[in-house]
């Protein structure tokens, strides 16, 4: 007996959010999206889960950016400019040091509300790219440390792994050393 294509399985849905699923689309990746039903929120929490080094976690971090060369070239918002830096899980930024990147004369980390405006996504799921509006972003050089890091999917339940340089590739990121440095 043969399956009509109506009766043949349905492939089953991405985990990833739907904006996600649609951006990996776009840029024609294939990722394997892993969901986890007691969450990656954090760094520590997807390392966990994935049984990898928290060093190998991608943290997806929205700054505010002011005074800024980039203020001429994107969308303001609230009088500052939205910055994504991609950071290892087991690292902190230095804002002084994404300021001086930047050229700013202030940098600061953005709200909840400003996360969601700019990204689509909320604190925890924010993934490297696909995201509502588009922004400058600047990865930290300890990123490609690694063979595979993981990043959000676009929710704080779900995550994907990729080679470093190629995800810094489609996030259009800058590489960057924006690490504390340990005293």
């Amino acid at each position: 007996m043969s399956l009509s294509p109506s009766d043949a399985p349905s492939p089953s849905p991405s985990p990833a959010h739907p904006r996600f699923a649609q951006a990996l689309a776009d840029l024609g990746l294939t990722v394997p999206v892993r969901s986890f039903p007691e969450g990656t929120r954090t760094a520590a929490d997807a390392a966990a889960a994935i049984g990898c080094e928290l060093a190998q976690i991608v943290k997806s971090l929205i700054f505010t950016a002011w005074g800024s060369p980039l203020s001429d070239q994107g969308r303001e918002l609230g009088g500052g400019v939205p910055v994504l830096v991609l950071m290892d899980g087991a690292s902190r930024v230095d804002v002084q040091r994404v300021r001086a990147e930047l050229q700013a004369t202030k940098v600061t980390r953005a709200d909840a509300a400003l996360v969601r405006e700019t990204t689509g996504y909320a604190i925890g799921g924010v993934p490297p790219f696909g995201h509502r509006v588009r922004t400058r972003v600047l990865a930290d050089r300890g990123l490609l440390a690694h063979d595979e890091v993981w990043a959000a999917a676009g929710t704080p339940h779900t995550v994907f792994p990729l080679a470093p340089t190629t995800l810094i590739e489609h996030a259009q990121g800058r590489v960057v050393d924006v690490r504390e440095r340990s005293s």
